[in-house]
């Protein structure tokens, strides 16, 4: 009996050699990348990844300065945790919690980053306006919080209008 089979390729691997790309032939291992993506990101989007993270870096700190609450790296013998108000404690670990949730989220620039922050940001200003006795009612951090809010909005929109539909 011959061995025919590895003098002549077969109709099958010259068929399937015919119809792979170049690069898979030669065996690159370079990452196989259309450009697209590196193209498709406009000013917009850097700018809106930026304001996000930026705004991470802000929820890790407002989460760290909760979480210094509740373990009393901060504040004195009067307002050590124990001794609050049991609507305080509890909106202090929501916060603790929610705030570096959304650092993180909002650092990966994932959807449920923003939507979480969004979360915190809503309820920062639900406690600041309708139960004031928990934080003090400080209207300036709502004003802060909307100001915040509007600048996502519009960089998003933005970055929205970059991309075709």
């Amino acid at each position: 009996m011959s061995d025919q089979s590895t003098d002549r390729p077969s109709a099958e691997r010259v068929s399937v050699e015919r119809q792979a790309p170049r690069e898979l032939q030669t065996g690159s291992v370079a990452p196989i990348s259309s450009g697209a993506s590196e193209a498709a990101e406009g000013a917009w989007t850097r700018r809106l990844v930026f304001y996000l993270r930026l705004m991470a870096a802000l929820a890790v700190f407002k989460g760290l300065y909760h979480w210094a609450e509740v373990t009393g790296f901060i504040g004195s013998d009067d307002t050590v945790f124990d001794v609050q108000p049991t609507s305080w404690q509890a909106a202090t670990i929501y916060f603790a919690v929610i705030e570096l949730v959304a650092a993180v989220g909002l650092w990966l620039a994932t959807p449920w980053g923003a939507v979480v922050w969004l979360t915190s940001v809503v309820s920062m200003g639900v406690i600041e306006l309708m139960f004031p006795t928990i934080y003090g009612g400080n209207f300036l951090i709502v004003v802060i919080d909307v100001v915040l809010l509007g600048i996502y909005l519009g960089l998003a929109w933005m970055a929205a209008l970059e991309r075709p539909p």
